[in-house]
């Protein structure tokens, strides 16, 4: 973004205070650019989700307007929600939607410009590629892919084309998170040694969706169109509705929540992947069939590749029978912490007076910096409906299609966090330590590259 951090940071604070939208995030040519379009963004909607219906639709909705972007049309594959998905659609925009069963057919309307995607974490990637190759911009949500070869293809799809993408990873158009990136990339933190990262929650029902499975028979939707690029297996409502459960339709908590916080790490400090990983988990608590695990720590070596004894280490932990929800991301380095969930920079832990007197060396302690003097406190959750980071990143995307801008999460964001993740899925399902080949852009396992 063009835009001074202070100016960006003072329209994020507005915007989170309900002023009119129309304020947030513009430069002058953007907005010149807005009020001189004749010409309405129209957008598709690839697949019709819980995340799109309670997040994306109202993040949508407070930007359309002023954007001159509408809603045309709704692609599923499965009959109930391309049903619901329409009536919703229609009710909220005051205004006829088209319903496509398929993909192929949405496109083959050209009727859309723009699609926002949000459909099976392992569909991402392909759907992606669907989209720039049918010449539409795409909001394309996390985790961008969840195997190497899907992530190999949309980015080199994406970059074939002049398509305009947006990852869903909204921390980046967060004010607290640009301030925090700017803080660290400016040298005053010192050099990372150390990210703590969790995610826990406690409910038993999430990722389950027990009522919609009993009302998905085969003969509404296209199993084979689910499938896309995975192995054949018979129909199983679960892992068309609960996929999140299930590998290779999603790594579960790596490709879920761990990406969002992965991606903090790359883009402070312009690291694109994990240099190693390691990983120990399984199903602890709820014993449901599920695959993914319930419970897992994964911990990350980062650094150049070519300096082994220049890095730092990151540990990502979650569970999902003790928790309240409340994502936890903490920076240190030698002279304290930066803490996100706190939004403060502070000098706990940094080496102290007594401690540095000792080996003739001097303290070196951060000082007292509260982040949100800077930015407004968003909500950390990825599912949070209508929340300033999510309403600011569609925004971010609805500019850069309108002035052909590259957006705060570019497809390279993306296929950077899915380096990270599968790597951890990886280490997760092999036990062996993870590694990445470069010069090949390879998951390596056991001496060979990750397939599931």
């Amino acid at each position: 973004m063009k835009n001074s951090r202070r100016d960006f940071l003072k329209k994020s604070a507005l915007a989170a205070a309900g002023t009119y939208m129309g304020s947030l995030a513009f430069s002058a040519k953007s907005y010149g650019n807005i009020l001189g379009a004749n010409g309405k963004v129209r957008v598709g909607v690839v697949g019709f989700s819980d995340r799109f219906r309670s997040s994306l639709l109202p993040a949508f909705t407070a930007n359309h307007t002023a954007m001159n972007f509408d809603i045309v049309g709704v692609s599923d594959i499965w009959r109930i929600r391309r049903e619901d998905g329409k009536a919703h659609l229609e009710k909220t925009l005051g205004h006829e939607v088209k319903a496509y069963r398929n993909n192929e057919e949405l496109y083959d309307s050209k009727s859309v410009d723009a699609v926002i995607i949000s459909t099976a974490d392992f569909q991402h990637a392909r759907h992606a590629i669907e989209a720039v190759k049918a010449g539409c911009d795409a909001y394309v949500e996390k985790p961008f892919a969840e195997t190497m070869e899907d992530n190999r293809d949309a980015l080199a799809a994406i970059k074939a084309s002049k398509a305009i993408i947006q990852v869903g990873s909204q921390r980046r158009s967060g004010a607290n998170y640009h301030a925090a990136a700017e803080y660290i990339q400016s040298g005053k933190f010192g050099p990372v040694t150390m990210v703590e990262l969790t995610w826990n929650v406690n409910q038993p029902g999430r990722w389950r969706r027990p009522q919609l499975v009993a009302q998905l028979k085969e003969a509404d939707t296209d199993w084979k169109r689910f499938l896309i690029n995975r192995p054949f297996e018979n129909f199983d409502p679960r892992k068309h509705l609960e996929y999140r459960l299930f590998w290779p339709y999603s790594s579960g908590l790596p490709g879920q929540w761990m990406s969002h916080q992965i991606d903090t790490v790359h883009w402070f400090t312009g690291l694109k992947h994990p240099r190693s990983v390691v990983a120990n988990g399984g199903v602890y608590q709820w014993k449901d069939g599920r695959k993914n695990w319930d419970t897992m720590t994964a911990v990350f070596d980062y650094g150049p590749e070519d300096k082994a004894d220049t890095g730092f280490q990151v540990v990502f932990s979650s569970r999902m029978h003790n928790g309240d929800e409340n994502p936890k991301e903490i920076y240190y380095s030698n002279g304290g912490e930066l803490n996100l969930n706190t939004n403060m920079v502070s000098p706990a832990g940094g080496l102290r007076e007594n401690h540095a007197k000792a080996m003739n060396m001097s303290a070196n302690l951060l000082p007292e910096l509260n982040l949100a003097d800077m930015s407004v406190r968003t909500v950390s959750s990825a599912n949070t409906g209508g929340d300033v980071t999510t309403t600011n990143h569609m925004r971010n995307w609805m500019e850069g299609v309108r002035d052909r801008k590259a957006t705060n999460a570019p497809a390279e964001a993306g296929y950077a966090h899915a380096i990270a993740c599968i790597m951890t899925n990886a280490a997760a399902r092999t036990g062996s330590k993870i590694t990445f080949d470069e010069k090949n852009q390879e998951v390596i396992a056991n001496g060979k590259p990750f397939k599931y």
